[in-house]
């Protein structure tokens, strides 16, 4: 049964410490009375606590996943050399750079030498702790084996985001491509072309068909550029906010991603890498199938491989095997579902689980460099025929009167 959490907040705080000395910093809590009780409890004066706002740009004192797979590695460590948990909080204080983690590392070592469980104290922090994290902690406090599953989820986390940035390597690298070929194309088009028509005005003669359309697309660029990147803006700051306030939208975008040739067969792969090494490594920890594949679920990284995960989950908890579960929305490859299949009967369903990360991983890994490899050449052609394109179309006309003289 799931804790019910308050929603917590970000406030950003000023105040004068024991030496007389200005501080300041940003901590999460759940009202502003807390943050100043918090702030006097560590000898801190608090003269300024406000809410800080959504929109505030804050991103090198953001916590990300990184700062968090440390903070469980070095716990799990510290753990493991038989040092006390509030001191081990301690130690990883001191350690700390950014304000925001220590902040939230403050607050946590409070939390535990005050009696609160360790995976209790970090349900306070939902948007930095997920379900997944807080369920294995609270595993391996319930059988004594904290350092064990610290060091399982840092493992865990390392190869998600590892995963992670493989797939946005993939697919932001043509996206910078299409983006540096529009704005050479723009910058050729209002800068460049109007300075060859000027000449061309001079020549008294009909221009080609293609240089004619080329210098209309520049007369259209330089009198309604702003419009074009308007739009452009325009429709990607609606299709985010469609994608977050539309379910059904996000759920057909995230199916036509799918179908995409080659970057929808890498999403396949990668929703399956994620799925099953999720599913893995909280199966293995102890969580219940039910609830592990909540979490595999939720971190699959493909709203239609979620809702498909969500269905399946519905399907065990009646008591339906795994392996014909997944058959059922026909998702899965086939492979998967013999592997599941066999580690049920087998009784190791975790190992292999972990199997089908491992294959899926190194999969996408291949997919990864040999896209990336084929890319390289294809930018080189790309802008070759957009600059090409254009310079062909200026010295078409010259090239027809050194015909005619």
């Amino acid at each position: 049964m799931k804790m019910k959490v308050n929603k917590v907040y970000a406030f950003n705080w000023e105040g004068v410490n024991a030496r007389r000395q200005k501080v300041k910093g940003v901590m999460e809590a759940e009202d502003i009375n807390f943050v100043r009780a918090k702030l006097r409890e560590q000898g801190i004066n608090p003269k300024r606590v406000r809410k800080k706002s959504s929109l505030s740009l804050s991103f090198g004192n953001k916590i990300t996943a990184r700062d968090i797979t440390l903070f469980s590695r070095q716990l799990a460590t510290m753990i493991k050399a038989g040092v006390p948990v509030v001191q081990a909080f301690s130690i990883t204080i001191e350690g700390q750079t950014k304000a925001s983690m220590r902040n939230l590392l403050i607050d946590l070592r409070d939390q535990v030498s005050a009696g609160t469980p360790v995976a209790q104290a970090l349900r306070r922090h939902p948007k930095v702790f997920d379900d997944l994290f807080c369920s294995l902690v609270e595993a391996g406090e319930n059988s004594g084996t904290l350092e064990t599953m610290l060091e399982r989820v840092a493992i865990y986390k390392e190869r998600m985001e590892t995963l992670k940035n493989k797939i946005k390597k993939a697919l932001y690298y043509p996206v910078f491509v299409l983006l540096i070929g529009m704005g050479v194309s723009a910058l050729l088009l209002i800068k460049v072309v109007p300075e060859f028509e000027k000449m061309f005005a001079g020549f008294g003669a009909e221009l080609p068909a293609f240089t004619q359309l080329v210098v209309n697309m520049s007369r259209f660029m330089q009198e309604w550029w702003y419009l074009v990147f308007g739009a452009l803006i325009a429709g990607i700051y609606l299709l985010i906010v469609m994608r977050k306030r539309s379910p059904a939208f996000d759920l057909r975008m995230s199916r036509f991603t799918l179908k995409i040739p080659v970057i929808g067969e890498l999403l396949h792969k990668s929703a399956v890498a994620r799925f099953s090494r999720t599913l893995a490594t909280s199966f293995s920890a102890g969580v219940t199938l039910v609830d592990a594949l909540e979490a595999a679920g939720n971190s699959s990284g493909n709203l239609v491989y979620s809702k498909h995960v969500l269905q399946i989950r519905e399907d065990v908890s009646t008591g339906q095997q795994l392996n014909f579960a997944m058959r059922n929305g026909q998702l899965f490859p086939a492979m998967v579902n013999q592997m599941v299949g066999i580690g049920e009967e087998s009784g190791a369903l975790d190992t292999m689980l972990s199997k089908v990360a491992d294959f899926y991983e190194e999969e996408v890994e291949a997919m990864v460099d040999s896209m990336t490899s084929l890319l390289e050449p294809m930018v080189i052609v790309v802008l070759g025929v957009i600059v090409g394109s254009l310079v062909i179309a200026m010295y078409l006309p010259i090239f027809q009167m050194g015909d005619i003289l």
